[in-house]
Order: structure tokens, then sequence, then C-alpha cells
């Protein structure tokens, strides 16, 4: 029977339940961070919880919980559900809208094997497509893992509907943003590019760990604003987020990336970050 952590104590997943006031549930005020476990060790743990613990702060929502307790409810899930290679879900509700002495987050993690993309994604690259929706840079919640995430998965139902893997986002200044559920990187003439925080767009931690694999490697990296034009001029494409590692994109729309299939600095960063994961 699989077991989740909820609000300090391992309960059979059946078992659990939300307050009915939770804004999370009501009003989507919440946070969540997606794990990859690999050896029943956290990818990137710290960053992960370093992550939700900032967000929270800056976003107003309660977390009574330390990283060193969350960590060890991440264990004490993977231990229950008697699983090494997993997919972890950590979701902090806002808890209900009432006075500050008697506000209650909750906090869930949920854990289950490890699946991964089709080979055929790596090996072929995978089609993108371009959604009308925009990234308003005054919107609070962007940048940020929220539970706040309906406009993202009506975006990415809709490239799905298309036959295409993702949705890429812009600004509602026309700058290129991000994916619905990953980060974006471009190469230009052996230059790693990539669309700086501040477009705003989220701090991935795959996003986070490319760039720190490129540093190690010497290959030269440009966090800058992107727009149509870079995008469609690139010589290589992929995206990032720690399920997928690093997808190739051969395709945008109907134009064809170079071509078309995954380039040789995609393939050397997949590689390094392979090693890198699975150490």
């Amino acid at each position: 029977m699989e077991q989740v952590f909820l609000n300090g104590k391992l309960i059979p997943a059946a078992q659990a339940k939300i307050d009915i006031d939770d804004s999370s549930f009501l009003y989507g005020i919440g946070l969540f961070e997606t794990m990859r476990a690999v050896g029943g060790r956290v990818f990137r743990l710290d960053d992960h919880l370093n992550r939700l613990t900032a967000s929270a702060s800056a976003l107003s929502i309660l977390n009574t919980y330390t990283v060193g307790r969350i960590a060890e409810a991440i264990d004490q899930v993977l231990r229950a559900n008697d699983l090494s290679d997993a997919r972890l879900r950590l979701t902090l509700t806002g808890g209900p809208l009432r006075a500050e002495e008697d506000r209650r987050s909750a906090l869930l993690i949920t854990a289950a094997p490890f699946t991964a993309y089709p080979k055929e994604y790596f090996e072929k690259g995978v089609r993108v497509v371009i959604t009308d929706f925009r990234q308003n840079t005054r919107d609070p919640f962007v940048g940020h893992k929220t539970t706040c995430c309906g406009p993202r998965l009506a975006a990415l139902r809709s490239a799905h509907e298309k036959l295409a893997a993702e949705a890429i986002w812009f600004t509602v200044e026309n700058r290129l943003a991000e994916g619905c559920i990953s980060n974006l990187f471009l190469v230009r003439e052996g230059t790693l590019l990539t669309p700086p925080l501040n477009t705003p767009v989220l701090p991935g931690i795959a996003r986070r760990t490319v760039l720190e694999i490129a540093e190690q490697e010497k290959i030269k990296t440009e966090e800058r604003p992107l727009d149509i034009n870079d995008l469609l001029s690139a010589d290589e494409v992929f995206l990032t987020n720690v399920i997928m590692t690093l997808l190739p994109v051969t395709a945008v729309e109907a134009h064809t990336v170079a071509e078309g299939k995954p380039g040789p600095l995609t393939r050397r960063l997949a590689q390094k970050y392979e090693e890198l994961l699975n150490r």
C-alpha cells in the first residue's frame, strides 16, 4: 500500500486528506517541487529545498518545517515505499486564509517509481510549438514553482494535441522565456545561450546543473535576453528539467532546427549530466 508523508507523519495514501479551506485547493496558493531520486538519494536535494524556502518567503507561504526535517521525511517516504529510483513530489500548501496565529500549511510528500521519457525523444529530438499565452513579467508568481499552474497545463495539453512535446512561452515584451514545464537553452556558434532569471524564468535545478557543467567544460555561456529570431536561428535547442534531464529539440512549429537532429554540444552536455546524476 502506497505511503505518503502528510503533516508530520507517514500514512496510507488513501487516508491522506487536506483541509477544505486550504488556499492551495481553493485558489492555487502553494508551492511544489518535483524531484528525482537515484539509488535512494535525491539529486540536488539541497537546491530543491533552498528554492522552496526562498519561494515560501517571497510569497508569504508559511513553512514550519526545517530543511533537515523535510529531508528526513523524503527518506521515510522512499523507504516506506521500497523505492530507490523514484520521482518525488513535495507540495507545501498555503493553508487556510485566516489570521496569522491560526494559519497552518500542509506538507505532502509522495513518491512513485521513476519512468523516463521515451528513448526515441533523446535519439531523434522532439518538436515544440509556441503558445499564444504570454508570461507577464509583473506576475508575482512567475519565477516560482507554484500550484497555480492551470495556464501551463492548458498550453501543454494544446501542444500535445498538436503532437508536440512542449510549448514555448514568450513574455508580454516578446522575450523568449521557457517551456510549460522546462527551461530552454540554445546553441549558436558554439556558445550556450539561455534567458536570464530576471526574464523572469523559473530557477530550474537542471538549468543550474547544465550551467555548472558548461563552466567545468569551459563552454562559453551567455545568460541574456533572447527573441524569436534567436530561437529560429539556433544551431541547437534543448529543454531541461530534473525528470527529462536534457531533451533535444529538432523542430519549432514547422521550422527544422539546423540539420533536424540532436547537436554535438547537446549530446556532450547530456552525457556529462548523466554521469553526474549517476554519481
